[in-house]
């Protein structure tokens, strides 16, 4: 009933930016929160940073001040601005949306299936 499709990862230097990109769309009552994960080989998923619908936002203490997360609520859409990367940001990314649809009016998280970042030192 929802999907969540991320583009824009791909091979970046060091230092370099990136900008990913997430868009809902299916049968979609309200977003509440949206969000960006990442889980490098061999490690946990972990949050990178999530904004809820009324623009309070949350940051892991190894990406403030580099990343930015945008969300336009009229398109479901969600943005992470990634400045600065290092090699440790190196990833596969994912959108996650706490996601009302018409048919259940409660929220339900729904995850994207996932970029790929790789960064070159």
């Amino acid at each position: 009933q929802v999907q969540l499709v991320e583009s824009g990862g791909g091979l970046v230097q060091a230092g370099g930016s990136l900008r990913l990109s997430c868009a809902a769309s299916g049968n979609i009552f309200k977003i509440n929160r949206m969000g960006w994960y990442r889980q490098a080989p061999g490690k946990q998923r972990e949050l990178v940073t999530s904004m809820t619908s009324d623009g309070s936002s949350t940051y892991a203490d190894s990406v403030k001040g580099r990343f930015t997360i945008l969300r336009d609520g009229s398109k479901n859409t969600a943005s992470l601005e990634i400045n600065s990367l290092k090699p440790e940001d190196a990833a596969i990314y994912y959108c996650k949306a706490e996601v009302a649809t018409y048919s259940t009016r409660y929220y339900i998280d729904y995850w994207g299936q996932g970029t790929q970042v790789t960064v070159s030192s």
